[in-house]
């Protein structure tokens, strides 16, 4: 419900003029609308627009309903202006719909007021009007000029508010479309991002996040181009240009109060291929496995992803490749398959993989020898190479029940 300007306050500057002079005023007030519509449509440009009838309308409507209202409250302080407050409410609506400030509604309502007060001034010794009673007249100008601009201002700020609400409910909507599998025709994508003021990158990478559990709830301050929305089941960003300067750095910002996982740098179109490696890592951070103090990356992780792809089946090879190591007690068992792994991984260096376990030369190649008596010549063979360098990666990051 809107309040009006008696509600707010008891003062009604308009009291203090001199009923009478409503009467006085009121068979004027078509040739004044008149000079007040030319002044402001000379000094405001931009509503200067002999080709829009509607706007004209709505123009005269506006002058015409505030001296109306001026004068009826001269006639009765405690008449209704509901009438000409949703005038200036729709007014301002418009303003802001068509991307002005107030700054040039508030200058036309000056020229319309200078207008009358001129006017006024002109023809005050015609009407004997004391100079008391000018400056009453004054006073009730300026209340009236304020009283009129908050409904335009009631008017702004809700239109304001529903289009940014339009314009976040677009962005979602482009969001979901971006991320669809299958993706959605190249047209309508174009159509809603152009709607949804968002430009089309080269680029784009997909994040999928979930919050710390620290309380209360810190929503992400995102720059305007990067598309988001926290609030659905599966928290998720599109970030264009991801590659670009500065881009990480924002992005660890603004997540630092959140787990998050980026998948790689895709064309745009293939942004749900981003997305599903994002959702790939997230488990595995969450299990430990990736490191979650910062923003993962994908890229950086794409060994650890592709293992942990089927566990189950790097699982069930892990049991047959690795069957020799369970002759072994259980903590050498563990020194053992640490250092194959880092053999595996930095081709049998002894002296590499020593720096690498912080151990002596010597303790590699007696583990080493160990090692190939364990498992012979297939140690060595490239296939299974991989298969136990794959196996250890995940017995050593996640070790199932059994594996002792």
């Amino acid at each position: 419900m809107t309040t009006t300007l008696h509600e707010r306050s008891p003062l009604k500057p308009w009291v203090g003029v001199p009923s009478e002079l409503s009467e006085m005023f009121r068979p004027h007030l078509d040739g004044l609308a008149e000079e007040m519509i030319e002044e402001i449509l000379a000094g405001v440009p931009e509503y200067s627009r002999p080709q829009d009838e509607e706007y004209a309308r709505l123009v005269r409507l506006a002058v015409e309903g505030a001296l109306r209202q001026f004068v009826d409250l001269i006639m009765d302080p405690d008449s209704s202006w509901e009438q000409v407050a949703a005038v200036y409410r729709e007014i301002g609506w418009a303003e802001a719909r068509e991307g002005r400030s107030l700054d040039i509604l508030q200058t036309s309502m000056r020229l319309g007021a200078r207008v009358a007060w001129r006017r006024l001034a002109a023809e005050s010794e015609q009407y004997n009007i004391s100079r008391r009673t000018l400056a009453s007249i004054a006073e009730a100008i300026f209340a009236f000029l304020d009283e009129i601009a908050r409904a335009a201002t009631e008017g702004y700020t809700k239109a304001r508010e529903q289009e940014a609400g339009e314009l976040e409910h677009r962005r979602r909507r482009l969001l979901d479309m971006l991320l669809a599998e299958p993706p959605a025709a190249t047209q309508a994508v174009a159509d809603l991002a152009r709607l949804a003021q968002w430009r089309m990158p080269r680029t784009v990478a997909a994040v999928v996040l979930y919050e710390r559990g620290r309380q209360p709830f810190s929503h992400p301050s995102l720059p305007p181009d990067v598309l988001s929305d926290v609030n659905r089941r599966e928290p998720c960003l599109l970030v264009p240009d991801p590659e670009g300067p500065g881009r990480g750095r924002m992005l660890e910002s603004a997540l630092r109060n959140w787990v998050a996982a980026m998948g790689p740098t895709v064309r745009t179109e293939d942004a749900a291929k981003s997305l599903r490696w994002a959702r790939e890592a997230l488990p595995l951070a969450r299990r430990g496995i990736l490191p979650s103090d910062r923003l993962i990356r994908c890229a950086d992780h794409m060994p650890a992803l592709v293992v942990f792809k089927d566990e189950e089946l790097v699982r069930a090879v892990a049991d047959l490749r690795l069957a020799p190591l369970r002759t072994v007690r259980p903590r050498h068992r563990e020194r053992l398959m640490r250092t194959l792994l880092s053999c595996l991984q930095n081709g049998f260096n002894a002296t590499e993989v020593a720096t690498r376990l912080h151990v002596h030369p010597q303790t590699v190649r007696y583990r080493l020898h160990q090692l190939e008596e364990l498992f012979g010549e297939r140690l060595y063979e490239p296939e299974a190479r991989l298969e136990m360098e794959m196996a250890l990666t995940v017995w050593l990051t996640a070790p199932s029940p059994s594996s002792d």
